[in-house]
């Protein structure tokens, strides 16, 4: 009986590892199928789990005050509920891509659920913005076995600098650093203006916009360019 049970453990955690770890560190290690930077001199600053009915619109007049634009990767179910900032972005030259329907990993889903999660989020965004979504980025950069092909279509996009910022202290005590540091051209810069997500501290966002505000200030008079990922 032990040994049947060992064998039935062994066999889901193999599968697990054929279907989600291998394909994720594969794609992520040599870029197959994803966009990791930008052909551009410029930085694009993306921000993931949104909307947010407080953080996402100050984040709004924080990148108006400074005339940036950036890209958006957004919740569907969080879409639905708040349609008027995604119509605000959409106004504004932001681009906004897919984040799931539901903020859940693609490891833990099948392919069926997959596309369900893509279609949902991309009725909304479409809703709001009366234009398709071409860009899509997985919850935490989760990949599995069939993502690539679930998602052809789609611009699938991870990052180069990922900072931490879910986390209060993070923010508080490196992330200025660590955003100063990123200097090179063609960046894609990951921040999250919603800590409704597991792992996540829920007031997060206050303290990275704290000190988002200080490196937009800086940079824009120094004359660094940003960009959104519509034409990646």
């Amino acid at each position: 009986m032990i040994n049947f049970l060992v064998i039935g453990i062994t066999s889901i955690f193999l599968l697990f590892v054929f279907y989600a770890v291998i394909p994720t560190v594969f794609i992520r290690m040599t870029g197959k199928g994803v966009e990791k930077r930008i052909q551009s001199e410029a930085i694009a600053l993306t921000f993931d789990d949104g909307p947010h009915p407080i953080y996402t619109v100050q984040l709004l007049d924080l990148l108006k005050k400074y005339g940036v634009k950036a890209s958006f990767f957004v919740v569907g179910s969080k879409v639905e509920k708040h349609p008027d900032i995604i119509q605000r972005m959409h106004e504004e030259g932001h681009a906004i891509g897919i984040h799931h329907y539901k903020h859940v990993s693609s490891w833990f889903i099948s392919p069926f659920r997959l596309r369900d999660e893509l279609k949902r989020t991309e009725k909304a965004i479409m809703d709001c913005t009366k234009e398709k979504a071409a860009l899509y980025r997985p919850p935490w950069g989760h990949l599995n076995l069939f993502s690539l092909f679930v998602s052809k279509g789609y611009k699938v996009v991870i990052w180069s600098h990922i900072f931490g910022d879910w986390r209060i202290e993070k923010c508080q005590n490196g992330l200025l650093d660590s955003l100063r540091s990123a200097t090179e051209k063609g960046s894609i810069f990951v921040l999250h203006d919603c800590g409704q997500t597991v792992g996540a501290e829920i007031e997060a966002p206050k303290y990275m916009l704290e000190k988002l505000e200080i490196y937009l200030d800086e940079t824009t008079n120094k004359g660094t360019k940003f960009v959104t990922l519509k034409n990646i």
